[in-house]
């Protein structure tokens, strides 16, 4: 079975240019709009092979979603790719440490992303 990319964002406009450009390159997509779904969705498919995480969402944002991902035994294996809109200096650093094992900031360099993907699945 193909492996997964769980995208989550807040945004729907985000996960349909999102979904529709990885579902273009053959990778299958499943989507949630917040930290607390996406978190089950995680521990409920274990195809998953990567995460794409929005760090900017209302409520659950991408740091604490990162956080409560490395607290969970069953899914803390799964990389986080952090996505962003905050491209300002420091803000890869600060994904980075927060346990995101890589970053793409929007609007997103499907080439950069593609690579990035690469290392995962």
């Amino acid at each position: 079975m193909a492996k997964k990319i769980l995208i989550i964002d807040d945004d729907n406009r985000n996960i349909f240019a999102l979904s529709a450009v990885l579902k273009a390159k053959g990778y299958q997509c499943l989507t949630a709009t917040g930290g607390e779904e996406g978190i089950d969705l995680l521990k409920e498919n274990k195809e998953i092979a990567v995460v794409l995480m929005d760090m900017m969402m209302p409520g659950m944002d991408g740091y604490e979603a990162i956080a409560k991902i490395d607290e969970s035994p069953e899914i803390k294996h799964v990389p986080v790719i952090a996505v962003t809109a905050q491209a300002m200096v420091g803000d890869r650093e600060r994904c980075i440490n927060a346990g995101a094992a890589g970053y793409v900031s929007k609007p997103i360099n499907v080439e950069e992303l593609t690579s990035l993907l690469i290392k995962y699945i």
